[in-house]
């Protein structure tokens, strides 16, 4: 998970390039694809863009996978149905100059080859130091003459970088390039794609938290195989399970939690307090998450972590997947990739022995599966080829790549539902059903100026309240009053916000008046 000014955690292209995405590159008979008189034909690169080239051998080997078994839909997957005669017409021989991480330079050359193959559209890698990238994006943004095209970011920071006018609205081109919107889960479509009603990113890494179980151990509790939706029903069930777990098995502890300080903390309080029917913000952009909801998923944390790993207080998201990976706790709260991760034999000691769950409900709530963090696409403002950068940026994003990524278990999570509801798909991510069924009543934080700065300070409260400084309704007080000073900052309490509520209201909970999957 990406700290601020860092995207390191889940670099698509190292893994794939790794992968074997480098087998076009870009040259062709030791001639540069550009230097000839004609680009290749579009259909070679794409057959080349298959499991058989992306996904590690080891891992086609150990499922089976195969070219004969896709695990997208070739009629939603946007390199497949884009015109790239109709591209390269319209935009062969311009640049685009693409922001990356310094570290994952060398891997983006190779794993942009097919595109620019596809396009004729050469990219210029524009290296950024990880743990400056915030910093160093919002810099070039205010000179008005950003050194890139396009960047992928940490999607809480959406806001910062579309209130100011710093991104380019992409509707046009989408609409223009048919990018398959709808194919996309509306959780990720509105929050990672959309502020104020207009479209500046295309998602990227889908991300989603889950509950993740120990097979065997949790099936002696039960005294019985789990089912996914009603073995653990319930919060207090899964408080009860890892108390009963926590040390039962020397070196194992009864339940994985992130409390670290910033947003850490805060990423695991709003997994539960959803749950509760926690909302962060009302109709006038005054922070209420310290209300009853709040406080109920508090209280189930604190309980929680009475049996958590050692350490807990200081975890983050490497931390507790060591952990988990690790065979050292018999429950955890995480990402989904912790359950894709689990089944593959050089990531993980618990193979065969864990089963991601449908999310535990809290009385009087809500069923309210958490999407937190994820990356997003897009395109600055100061563009000297925006559309070509829109154009790219699908095609990072086209199902079939991100579908790729999950089968490679790199943690790029694909938020498309033609993927996740695809059966190879699933028989290779563990997790896969029941996020595909999770998603369509997902919570998600808006995507505000300043909420990533605020995700930080609600954390520090809630870690203090987690190492028994302060109580768990003190935490939530204090938080919501530094809360409040940040959005008032930021412009909320103007008579003009920056952000109208109603256009992010829709994105917050897509569960509203659905009937409960089963």
């Amino acid at each position: 998970m990406p700290v601020k000014g860092s995207f390191s955690r889940r670099s698509f292209l190292k893994a794939s390039s790794a992968a074997g995405i480098t087998v076009m590159g870009a040259t062709m008979g030791g001639r540069s694809l550009f230097a000839q008189s004609g680009l290749p034909d579009p259909q070679t690169i794409l057959d080349q863009i298959s499991i058989s080239q992306y996904v590690k051998p080891d891992y086609q080997a150990l499922y089976g996978m195969s070219d004969s078994k896709p695990l997208w839909d070739k009629n939603t997957d946007w390199i497949r149905t884009a015109d790239w005669e109709e591209i390269r017409r319209q935009l062969a021989g311009t640049t685009v100059r693409f922001a990356i991480g310094a570290a994952d330079r060398d891997s983006a050359a190779a794993g942009l080859a097919p595109f620019e193959a596809l396009s004729g559209i050469k990219v210029e890698l524009v290296p950024i130091p990880d743990d400056s990238f915030y910093d160093k994006a919002i810099a070039e943004f205010i000179s008005g003459n950003a050194s890139f095209d396009a960047l992928q970011f940490f999607s809480p920071w959406l806001g910062d970088f579309a209130a100011p006018g710093f991104l380019a609205p992409l509707d046009d081109y989408a609409d223009k390039w048919g990018l398959p919107l709808g194919d996309f889960y509306d959780t990720y479509r509105l929050n990672y794609g959309f502020f104020n009603g207009t479209m500046y990113g295309i998602p990227f890494d889908c991300d989603f938290q889950m509950v993740h179980l120990r097979k065997s151990m949790v099936e002696e509790v039960l005294g019985g195989p789990i089912d996914r939706w009603s073995s653990v029903p319930t919060y207090d069930e899964l408080i009860r399970i890892s108390s009963e777990l926590n040390g039962k098995v020397p070196g194992v502890a009864g339940v994985g939690l992130m409390g670290a300080r910033g947003m850490w903390s805060t990423y695991t309080w709003e997994h539960v307090a959803a749950q509760a029917g926690m909302t962060l913000f009302d109709e006038n952009w005054e922070p209420i998450f310290n209300g009853d909801a709040g406080n109920k998923g508090m209280d189930i944390i604190l309980a929680l972590s009475k049996n958590a790993i050692e350490g807990y207080a200081g975890a983050g998201w490497g931390e507790n997947r060591a952990a988990w990976l690790g065979g050292q706790v018999a429950t955890n709260l995480s990402w989904q990739d912790s359950g894709t991760q689990a089944m593959r034999p050089d990531q993980s000691q618990i193979v065969g022995d864990f089963v991601t769950i449908y999310e535990p409900r809290i009385s009087g709530g809500r069923f309210a599966p958490p999407n937190i963090a994820g990356s997003t696409s897009c395109v600055a403002a100061s563009s000297q080829n925006p559309e070509g950068a829109f154009l790219m940026l699908a095609f990072l994003t086209t199902s079939s790549i991100m579908a790729m990524n999950e089968a490679n278990a790199n943690g790029v999570g694909p938020g498309y539902r033609s993927v996740l509801t695809n059966p190879n798909l699933q028989a290779v991510s563990q997790p896969a059903e029941v996020m595909a069924n999770s998603l369509e009543y997902a919570w998600c934080a808006p995507r505000l100026p300043g909420m990533f700065e605020m995700e930080q300070v609600i954390g520090n409260e809630v870690n203090r309240a987690l190492v028994s400084q302060i109580s768990g309704k003190e935490a939530l007080d204090n938080a919501a009053a530094a809360v409040r000073k940040i959005m008032k900052q930021n412009g909320f309490y103007s008579a003009k916000p920056p952000v109208d509520y109603a256009s992010v209201a829709p994105g917050l909970w897509v569960g509203k008046d659905k009937a409960l999957p089963f």
